[in-house]
């Protein structure tokens, strides 16, 4: 079994060939502009726009905590919006991730990942804004992609990491 490849780098920029998933947590209040998004904004715009859609017909669309939506941003590339945070953090009511949504999401990530054939590529999610622990996030990426043997590199930006 193969093992999480890290890296120092830019994920919204995979540099392997062949399909690849960009993943990535978002909340379920349809906010979008802080963090990982800014990055994947300024490269593309429809995952911007297919998550502020998804969100605001929720009603119908199953768009909650453990959803993926997955877009296509390039002809070998796509986006995973995957919802793993309730709400936003402000001042000090704790944190807004949810590793329950963030491992549903994963499982349904890991079923688009193989039906494409593509790696899986990400920040360490959930960590950043959502404030969680990566050693809370990790083992769910092993047991829901890794394990799968869906191949994943984490992508640890400038300098340090979580």
């Amino acid at each position: 079994m193969s093992e999480i490849e890290y890296v120092r780098g830019d994920a919204t920029a995979p540099s392997v060939k062949g399909v690849k998933v960009i993943a990535h947590v978002c909340n379920d209040i349809g906010g979008w502009g802080k963090g990982f998004v800014v990055a994947l904004s300024r490269r593309w715009p429809e995952p911007e726009r297919a998550y502020r859609a998804w969100h605001r017909d929720r009603a119908a669309n199953g768009f909650g905590l453990g959803a993926v939506q997955v877009v296509q941003v390039e002809p070998y590339v796509w986006v995973a919006n995957m919802i793993g945070q309730r709400g936003i953090r402000t001042g000090s009511k704790g944190v807004p991730v949810r590793y329950e949504a963030i491992d549903r999401a994963l499982e349904r990530l890991a079923d688009h990942a193989a039906e494409l054939g593509a790696s899986v590529h990400m920040p360490r999610i959930g960590c950043g804004l959502a404030g969680g622990k990566w050693s809370r996030v990790e083992p769910l990426i092993t047991d829901r992609l890794v394990r799968r043997g869906i191949p994943v590199t984490v992508y640890d930006h400038g300098e340090g990491g979580s």
